[in-house]
């Protein structure tokens, strides 16, 4: 695994990619999407702006992973923060959940087209809106494997990083540091 983005002319992005590649970045952005979970289909015949003032959960998440990516917004503190942060989840949390389900739908259409192309791998052109929601989705890919793996800010990551072959965490923790690579690529192009 070894693609890394390059800027197209226009504010895209390219990157070659072999077909396992492909896979597990499909995959992963399919897992994604299935731990987010669907979104609240609005009652028959209801008014498109109720849906602009529908309330979404006050509590956080139970999931690690998912709590990671729908974070308290003043953290865990006295009742009086909590307060603020469930007032600010019920009505921020639903519109977070859409946008990030669109960007991992961003990133499984684009590899199903190029899927679609056929043979051995190929060379995924981004247009500057579809590399911004990949931008998205791979922060949000990895911060669910970085949860999931226990990473932390500090140097204790780095027995995770020289796991031995035979460790059941050692694909999460090349996907996790090859999906960083494509990260910081990406971003690179982009600015």
């Amino acid at each position: 695994m070894s693609g890394h983005f390059e800027a197209l002319p226009g504010g895209g992005a390219a990157v070659p990619l072999d077909e396992v590649e492909i896979s597990i970045l499909r995959s992963l952005a399919v897992q994604l999407l299935e731990l987010i979970g669907p979104g609240e289909v609005p009652p028959k015949g209801e008014d498109p702006l109720a849906e602009l003032f529908r309330e979404g959960p006050s509590e956080p998440p139970a999931d690690p992973a998912l709590a990671r990516l729908f974070p308290d917004a003043y953290g865990d503190g006295d009742d009086e923060l909590r307060a603020a942060s469930a007032e600010f989840r019920r009505y921020t949390e639903n519109d977070l959940r859409a946008r990030k389900r669109e960007d991992a739908l961003a990133v499984v259409r684009s590899l199903d087209l190029l899927d679609a192309a056929g043979g051995r791998g190929a060379v995924l052109e981004l247009t500057a809106d579809e590399a911004r929601h990949w931008v998205g989705a791979l922060n949000d890919l990895r911060l669910t494997i970085g949860t999931r793996l226990e990473v932390r800010d500090d140097d204790e990551n780095e027995a995770l990083y020289r796991l031995p072959d035979s460790d059941p965490r050692k694909p999460m923790v090349m996907a996790y540091l090859w999906l960083g690579a494509l990260q910081e690529t990406l971003v690179e192009t982009l600015m």
